[in-house]
């Protein structure tokens, strides 16, 4: 066969309609289990890894199925687990009073204008920040020799990658928690928190854990270094901010003491996070600027001349073409125009202000979108994806899209209705035009991390950029109707659908809560200006000492710390939790690489990992499945089998299957490889 013939042939072997089919419906599961769990604990997670493993054992199975075709697929996933940021976002519409539901062809045009835009931005980037750099690209490398393992057993005839392994633990992982949702949030047989309120004269202590799979398996991927840190947040919140404040905040006559608490923390305790988690993202951000900016330079000298002299083949060089490029960055620019004119009119008259105010934050999208892409795609490349600051980004963009908005109505260029009402439409303008830059932000963060993949296992770029768009297309479509599920079905902390409704049972939704609080604290001057200075001061203290260890060893990730102080206690304990068990696995994980079977550590992390990720996705589809039941039934104890007088019997008996499944996670992950 002819070298010509060769190429064609692993073109054609690389994208593929059945690849394209399976990317979609992984996405889509993907994508809705990456909603609910961030509406819930604010954490979502990076769907490349285990999409490559579902890949290659599905296409494996229907006869086939190489290295670029497995990567074709999970290319088009990871859309799943970036794009859903949006809801970091979205929901404090909701809870600025603006929307009272999700509207489907805004939402999915927002979120795929934005996401397009993020692949178009970072295509100019791809020499400079990927094929020239020596950037570690974490989450890509790792994805690169998932699939390379799987091409080396599929040449062998065996199963050395695991790739069958990893979907039975994924599966197998999913069917547990799936059932131990029902039985907790469906059947109402188990309890999904336990906790203890505790006096010390007038100061309150409260002690408790969620009872979620999912958040195990969270913890378990953040890690010891994270869990640790997240739990230090809780002590000072729990263990220091809230004692002290009720001692000297007066007990209202009958409140219970764990109300009072919880009032005390979600009102004060809260802010002085979210001071922390401002200043942990900012900080964070600067420390990246110089790599930003070298790496800008870079690409723009590689765009604008050099020596020519190309390493790679045509094919492993090739990215959409630049007509394309314009082609597609000025229909999805029209597009984000199309969105801001319809959302503006629908609180304004005025045709004319509308289209102004949709030109102005069109451009701000255009410049502020570039200027991010590039800082998410370095990040990708030094932090990976998971760990990149997307919250300090959405935080920035809030700060600047609100005096964007202030300096135009001070030069009398928006409507009156923008000053009347308490600023409301303005207020929500902001965290609308805010969701599309967070879309650019994260995909473009995606993009390149997928483009490391892609270059260490010979893919052609240009069709993984057009498929990665399709994958953000399919997520942008699912979004919205899933948004509306849960909303129906559960409510948000701050916005309930329906009177009556257990606000318990609300999805805390914590970065569009915090978001909203911005924003309109921003405009009306109602931010608790005190906590927030408090947690300001706390942060740059964290910040120092995350310096001082550094000189030593690992440093603190500060930001953990902020969402520690943010995250109810029942999110945050149990992903500590889950950092333990990973901690746990890890050490006996090393014994038995000190007894000379190191080749079975990454068996072991193969399967925790896959195993958790189970975890993660089995609850949260069981979550918008009972969503589904409840949105249709209009009661939240649809298929509840007990009553009221059992909820002792069902924290006692949670608790046990809970520490049961944990046990038998470690024994299954540790256990199975010896």
């Amino acid at each position: 066969m002819s070298e010509a013939a060769s190429v064609r042939d692993r073109a054609v072997r690389e994208l593929t309609l059945r690849g394209l089919v399976l990317g979609a419906l992984i996405t889509v599961v993907f994508t809705a289990s990456n909603v609910y769990l961030g509406l819930k604990v604010g954490l979502t997670f990076a769907s490349s890894i285990p999409a490559a493993v579902i890949s290659m054992a599905v296409l494996r199975a229907a006869g086939g199925g190489g290295i670029l075709e497995n990567n074709m697929v999970q290319t088009q996933a990871s859309a799943a687990g970036t794009l859903s940021s949006v809801i970091f976002v979205l929901p404090g519409l909701l809870m600025v009073g603006h929307w009272h539901g999700f509207p489907y062809v805004q939402v999915m045009a927002i979120c795929a204008a934005g996401g397009i835009l993020g692949v178009l931005f970072t295509i100019p980037l791809r020499r400079a920040l990927v094929t020239g750099s020596a950037l570690p690209y974490p989450e890509g490398t790792a994805a690169a020799e998932i699939l390379r393992a799987g091409e080396v057993a599929s040449a062998a005839g065996n199963n050395v990658a695991g790739a069958g392994s990893g979907l039975r633990e994924l599966l197998a992982g999913g069917v547990i928690a799936a059932a131990f949702s029902l039985a907790s949030g469906g059947l109402g047989l188990l309890a999904d928190s336990v906790s203890v309120t505790l006096a010390a004269g007038p100061a309150l202590f409260r002690l408790s854990t969620g009872l979620s799979l999912a958040l195990v398996g969270a913890g378990y991927l953040v890690g010891i270094g994270g869990g640790l840190a997240i739990l230090l947040g809780a002590v000072i919140g729990w263990g220091i901010a809230v004692p002290v404040l009720t001692a000297v905040t007066p007990h209202p006559a009958g409140v219970g003491a764990a109300a009072f608490a919880t009032a005390i923390w979600s009102h004060k305790v809260r802010f002085i996070g979210a001071g922390t988690i401002a200043v942990a993202a900012i900080w964070t951000l600067l420390g990246l600027i110089g790599p930003v900016a070298s790496g800008l330079r870079a690409a723009l000298s590689s765009r604008s001349g050099g020596s020519g002299e190309r390493t790679e083949d045509e094919r492993t060089d090739r990215d959409l073409a630049p007509p394309v490029i314009i082609g597609l960055g000025v229909l999805m620019l029209l597009c984000l125009l199309a969105c801001f004119c319809s959302f503006f009119l629908a609180g304004s008259p005025h045709l004319g202000a509308a289209l102004g105010l949709g030109v102005a934050c069109t451009l701000v999208c255009l410049l502020f979108g570039f200027l991010v892409a590039a800082a998410c795609g370095y990040m990708a490349g030094i932090v990976g994806s998971s760990s990149s600051p997307i919250s300090g980004i959405a935080i920035l963009a809030v700060v600047l899209v609100s005096l964007l908005l202030l300096g135009l109505d001070a030069i009398g260029a928006l409507p009156a209705e923008f000053a009347a009402h308490h600023r409301g439409l303005a207020i929500a303008s902001v965290l609308f035009v805010t969701s599309a830059i967070l879309a650019a932000a994260t995909i473009s963060n995606d993009n390149l991390q997928d483009l490391k993949t892609g270059q260490l296992v010979g893919a052609t770029p240009w069709r993984q950029q057009l498929v990665l768009m399709v994958g953000v297309v399919v997520g942008a479509a699912v979004i919205p109707p899933v948004l509306n599920l849960l909303y129906a079905a559960y409510g948000f902390t701050g916005a309930m659908p329906r009177p009556g409704m257990d606000p318990a049972l609300a999805l805390a939704a914590p970065q569009a809560t915090l978001m909203a609080t911005i924003a309109r604290g921003i405009f009306l001057h109602q931010l608790d200006w005190s906590m927030i200075l408090i947690g300001i001061g706390l942060g740059v203290l964290l910040v120092i000492g995350d310096a001082v260890l550094k000189r030593r060893g690992p440093g603190l990730p500060v930001l953990a710390v902020g969402l520690g102080l943010y995250l109810p206690p029942t999110v945050t304990v149990t992903l500590v939790i889950g950092a333990l068990l990973s901690w746990l696995t890890g050490r006996l994980r090393r014994g038995d690489a000190a007894a000379g079977t190191d080749s079975m550590l990454d068996a072991h992390r193969r399967r925790g990992v896959m195993l958790a990720s189970g975890f993660i996705a089995g609850e949260s589809l069981m979550g918008v499945a009972l969503a589904a039941v409840i949105g249709a039934s209009g009661r939240e104890d649809m298929l509840s089998l007990t009553g009221p007088g059992y909820a002792g019997i069902a924290a006692w008996v949670g608790l046990a299957t809970f520490v049961a499944v944990c046990a038998g996670f470690v024994r299954h992950v540790v256990g199975t490889a010896r």
